[in-house]
Protein backbone atom coordinates (compact mmCIF):
# COMPACT_ATOMS: atom_id res chain seq x y z
CA UNK A 1 0.00 0.00 0.00
CA UNK A 2 2.61 2.78 -1.25
CA UNK A 3 -0.12 5.45 -1.01
CA UNK A 4 -0.51 4.99 3.04
CA UNK A 5 1.85 6.20 5.78
CA UNK A 6 3.02 3.24 8.08
CA UNK A 7 1.07 2.92 10.90
CA UNK A 8 2.22 4.38 14.11
CA UNK A 9 1.08 2.02 16.15
CA UNK A 10 -1.06 -1.49 15.81
CA UNK A 11 -3.80 -2.11 18.26
CA UNK A 12 -5.59 -5.75 19.47
CA UNK A 13 -8.86 -5.81 21.19
CA UNK A 14 -9.98 -9.47 22.74
CA UNK A 15 -13.01 -10.91 22.03
CA UNK A 16 -15.43 -11.28 24.79
CA UNK A 17 -14.36 -12.78 27.96
CA UNK A 18 -10.54 -12.87 26.77
CA UNK A 19 -7.40 -10.81 27.43
CA UNK A 20 -4.23 -9.10 26.34
CA UNK A 21 -2.55 -12.15 26.75
CA UNK A 22 -4.61 -14.34 24.17
CA UNK A 23 -4.75 -11.21 21.76
CA UNK A 24 -0.33 -10.26 22.18
CA UNK A 25 -0.03 -14.27 21.64
CA UNK A 26 -2.18 -13.49 17.93
CA UNK A 27 -0.49 -10.70 16.59
CA UNK A 28 1.85 -9.66 19.08
CA UNK A 29 5.15 -11.82 17.04
CA UNK A 30 4.17 -10.65 13.40
CA UNK A 31 4.40 -6.75 14.74
CA UNK A 32 7.60 -7.44 16.40
CA UNK A 33 8.93 -9.16 13.31
CA UNK A 34 8.00 -5.85 11.34
CA UNK A 35 9.35 -3.38 13.93
CA UNK A 36 5.44 -2.23 14.21
CA UNK A 37 5.22 -0.85 17.83
CA UNK A 38 2.17 -3.23 19.47
CA UNK A 39 -0.53 -2.03 22.36
CA UNK A 40 -2.35 -5.70 23.72
CA UNK A 41 -5.82 -3.99 25.43
CA UNK A 42 -6.55 -5.65 28.40
CA UNK A 43 -10.95 -5.00 28.54
CA UNK A 44 -11.95 -3.22 31.70
CA UNK A 45 -15.41 -5.29 32.78
CA UNK A 46 -16.53 -2.72 34.06
CA UNK A 47 -17.23 -0.74 30.42
CA UNK A 48 -15.20 -3.25 27.84
CA UNK A 49 -16.54 -1.49 24.96
CA UNK A 50 -15.54 2.06 26.66
CA UNK A 51 -12.23 0.66 27.21
CA UNK A 52 -11.38 -0.31 23.74
CA UNK A 53 -12.56 2.92 21.86
CA UNK A 54 -10.69 5.05 24.58
CA UNK A 55 -7.54 2.80 23.52
CA UNK A 56 -8.50 3.75 20.19
CA UNK A 57 -8.56 7.26 20.60
CA UNK A 58 -5.48 7.47 22.56
CA UNK A 59 -3.45 5.50 20.12
CA UNK A 60 -4.36 7.63 17.22
CA UNK A 61 -2.82 10.58 18.34
CA UNK A 62 0.26 8.75 17.63
CA UNK A 63 -0.65 8.44 13.77
CA UNK A 64 -2.09 6.18 11.68
CA UNK A 65 -3.68 2.76 13.87
CA UNK A 66 -4.38 -1.23 12.81
CA UNK A 67 -6.60 -2.25 14.27
CA UNK A 68 -5.94 -6.43 14.95
CA UNK A 69 -9.43 -7.38 16.89
CA UNK A 70 -11.31 -11.06 17.45
CA UNK A 71 -14.79 -11.32 17.49
CA UNK A 72 -16.46 -8.71 19.64
CA UNK A 73 -12.92 -6.95 19.30
CA UNK A 74 -12.87 -7.34 15.52
CA UNK A 75 -16.72 -5.62 15.61
CA UNK A 76 -15.34 -2.25 17.56
CA UNK A 77 -12.28 -2.28 15.04
CA UNK A 78 -14.36 -1.92 11.75
CA UNK A 79 -17.30 0.44 13.55
CA UNK A 80 -14.08 2.44 15.05
CA UNK A 81 -12.68 2.77 11.62
CA UNK A 82 -15.80 3.20 9.82
CA UNK A 83 -16.07 6.82 12.16
CA UNK A 84 -12.68 7.56 12.23
CA UNK A 85 -11.03 6.90 8.04
CA UNK A 86 -8.40 9.38 8.71
CA UNK A 87 -6.69 7.83 11.92
CA UNK A 88 -6.68 3.57 10.44
CA UNK A 89 -4.01 2.16 8.33
CA UNK A 90 -6.00 -0.97 8.51
CA UNK A 91 -8.02 -3.46 10.45
CA UNK A 92 -7.22 -7.10 11.16
CA UNK A 93 -10.93 -8.59 12.17
CA UNK A 94 -10.94 -12.36 12.95
CA UNK A 95 -13.69 -14.39 13.38
CA UNK A 96 -16.36 -11.80 12.86
CA UNK A 97 -19.56 -13.32 14.66
CA UNK A 98 -22.77 -11.44 13.69
CA UNK A 99 -23.79 -8.25 11.40
CA UNK A 100 -26.61 -5.93 12.42
CA UNK A 101 -27.64 -4.88 15.79
CA UNK A 102 -30.82 -7.74 15.58
CA UNK A 103 -28.68 -10.72 17.74
CA UNK A 104 -31.50 -12.73 18.31
CA UNK A 105 -30.00 -15.49 16.45
CA UNK A 106 -26.01 -14.81 17.12
CA UNK A 107 -24.58 -17.73 18.65
CA UNK A 108 -21.69 -15.75 20.63
CA UNK A 109 -24.65 -13.09 22.26
CA UNK A 110 -26.05 -16.14 23.34
CA UNK A 111 -23.36 -17.60 25.04
CA UNK A 112 -22.27 -14.52 26.70
CA UNK A 113 -25.81 -14.24 28.12
CA UNK A 114 -26.01 -18.17 29.36
CA UNK A 115 -23.24 -17.95 31.01
CA UNK A 116 -23.16 -14.80 32.46
CA UNK A 117 -26.73 -16.20 34.14
CA UNK A 118 -24.87 -19.46 34.89
CA UNK A 119 -21.98 -17.44 36.62
CA UNK A 120 -24.27 -15.22 39.15
CA UNK A 121 -26.27 -18.43 40.07
CA UNK A 122 -23.42 -20.67 40.59
CA UNK A 123 -20.26 -19.12 40.92
CA UNK A 124 -17.12 -18.67 38.66
CA UNK A 125 -15.65 -22.20 40.35
CA UNK A 126 -18.47 -24.66 39.04
CA UNK A 127 -18.61 -22.86 35.53
CA UNK A 128 -14.94 -22.53 35.03
CA UNK A 129 -15.28 -26.42 36.01
CA UNK A 130 -17.86 -27.19 33.35
CA UNK A 131 -15.97 -25.17 30.57
CA UNK A 132 -12.82 -27.05 31.04
CA UNK A 133 -15.16 -30.63 30.61
CA UNK A 134 -16.45 -29.18 27.06
CA UNK A 135 -13.41 -27.43 25.69
CA UNK A 136 -10.78 -27.87 23.70
CA UNK A 137 -7.30 -27.38 26.44
CA UNK A 138 -6.26 -24.46 24.16
CA UNK A 139 -9.34 -22.55 24.76
CA UNK A 140 -9.91 -23.98 28.54
CA UNK A 141 -6.83 -22.44 29.13
CA UNK A 142 -7.21 -18.82 27.95
CA UNK A 143 -10.91 -18.53 29.34
CA UNK A 144 -9.54 -19.84 32.87
CA UNK A 145 -6.82 -17.13 33.05
CA UNK A 146 -8.68 -14.15 31.53
CA UNK A 147 -11.97 -15.25 33.25
CA UNK A 148 -10.22 -15.36 36.72
CA UNK A 149 -8.49 -11.93 36.15
CA UNK A 150 -12.50 -10.26 35.06
CA UNK A 151 -13.90 -11.63 38.07
CA UNK A 152 -16.22 -11.08 39.62
CA UNK A 153 -16.85 -7.99 37.35
CA UNK A 154 -17.37 -10.86 35.04
CA UNK A 155 -20.82 -11.48 34.43
CA UNK A 156 -21.45 -7.97 33.79
CA UNK A 157 -18.87 -7.63 30.95
CA UNK A 158 -20.90 -10.71 29.57
CA UNK A 159 -23.60 -9.01 29.76
CA UNK A 160 -22.21 -5.79 27.74
CA UNK A 161 -20.99 -8.31 25.13
CA UNK A 162 -24.42 -9.72 25.11
CA UNK A 163 -26.46 -6.57 24.17
CA UNK A 164 -23.62 -4.91 21.75
CA UNK A 165 -25.24 -3.90 18.74
CA UNK A 166 -23.31 -5.46 15.99
CA UNK A 167 -22.08 -3.36 13.00
CA UNK A 168 -25.14 -2.99 10.02
CA UNK A 169 -24.30 -3.16 6.61
CA UNK A 170 -24.04 0.24 6.05
CA UNK A 171 -21.55 1.01 9.08
CA UNK A 172 -19.25 -1.91 7.11
CA UNK A 173 -19.64 -0.35 3.59
CA UNK A 174 -18.60 2.92 5.19
CA UNK A 175 -14.97 1.17 5.99
CA UNK A 176 -12.42 2.78 3.60
CA UNK A 177 -9.57 1.56 5.01
CA UNK A 178 -8.26 -2.44 3.78
CA UNK A 179 -9.73 -4.91 5.88
CA UNK A 180 -8.11 -8.66 6.17
CA UNK A 181 -10.73 -11.02 7.71
CA UNK A 182 -10.00 -14.48 8.88
CA UNK A 183 -12.67 -16.91 9.30
CA UNK A 184 -12.40 -20.40 11.59
CA UNK A 185 -14.20 -22.54 8.90
CA UNK A 186 -15.49 -24.87 11.62
CA UNK A 187 -16.66 -22.52 14.54
CA UNK A 188 -20.34 -22.69 15.26
CA UNK A 189 -20.18 -19.70 17.43
CA UNK A 190 -18.35 -17.25 14.57
CA UNK A 191 -20.15 -18.86 11.47
CA UNK A 192 -17.51 -18.56 8.70
CA UNK A 193 -20.61 -17.51 6.53
CA UNK A 194 -20.68 -14.13 8.70
CA UNK A 195 -16.97 -13.83 7.83
CA UNK A 196 -18.10 -14.21 4.04
CA UNK A 197 -20.89 -11.52 4.40
CA UNK A 198 -18.26 -9.19 5.83
CA UNK A 199 -16.01 -9.34 3.27
CA UNK A 200 -18.54 -8.89 0.55
CA UNK A 201 -19.94 -5.56 2.52
CA UNK A 202 -16.66 -4.16 3.65
CA UNK A 203 -15.43 -2.52 0.13
CA UNK A 204 -11.81 -3.09 0.12
CA UNK A 205 -11.63 -6.60 1.78
CA UNK A 206 -9.36 -9.69 1.65
CA UNK A 207 -10.90 -13.40 3.50
CA UNK A 208 -8.69 -15.92 4.90
CA UNK A 209 -9.27 -19.15 6.19
CA UNK A 210 -8.38 -20.89 8.82
CA UNK A 211 -9.41 -24.28 11.36
CA UNK A 212 -9.90 -23.94 14.94
CA UNK A 213 -7.02 -26.90 15.24
CA UNK A 214 -4.80 -24.62 13.86
CA UNK A 215 -5.90 -21.30 15.90
CA UNK A 216 -5.41 -23.55 19.01
CA UNK A 217 -1.83 -25.05 17.88
CA UNK A 218 -0.77 -21.31 17.56
CA UNK A 219 -3.06 -18.37 17.86
CA UNK A 220 -0.30 -16.22 15.80
CA UNK A 221 -2.06 -17.49 12.82
CA UNK A 222 -3.92 -14.82 12.88
CA UNK A 223 -0.95 -12.57 12.89
CA UNK A 224 0.41 -14.08 10.21
CA UNK A 225 -2.39 -14.07 7.81
CA UNK A 226 -3.45 -10.72 9.29
CA UNK A 227 -0.71 -8.35 9.68
CA UNK A 228 1.36 -9.39 7.44
CA UNK A 229 -0.97 -9.07 4.72
CA UNK A 230 -1.73 -5.62 5.66
CA UNK A 231 1.50 -4.18 6.03
CA UNK A 232 4.39 -5.62 3.80
CA UNK A 233 7.75 -7.05 5.08
CA UNK A 234 10.67 -4.86 5.60
CA UNK A 235 13.33 -5.77 2.95
CA UNK A 236 16.98 -5.78 5.15
CA UNK A 237 19.15 -3.09 2.94
CA UNK A 238 22.22 -4.87 2.11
Amino acid sequence: MPDLPRPAVAVALPGTGSDAHFVRRAFGSACAALDLPFLAVDPDPRGVIDSYRSALDAAARSGPVLIAGISLGAAVAVDWAAHHPESVYGVVAALPAWTGADTTGCPAALSAAATAAQLRADGIDAVLTRMRESSPAWLAEALTRSWTSQWPELPAALDEAAAYRWPEPEVLAAVTAPVEIIGAIDDPVHPFVVAERWTTLLPHATLHSITLDELGADPSVLGVRGINALLPRRIPTP
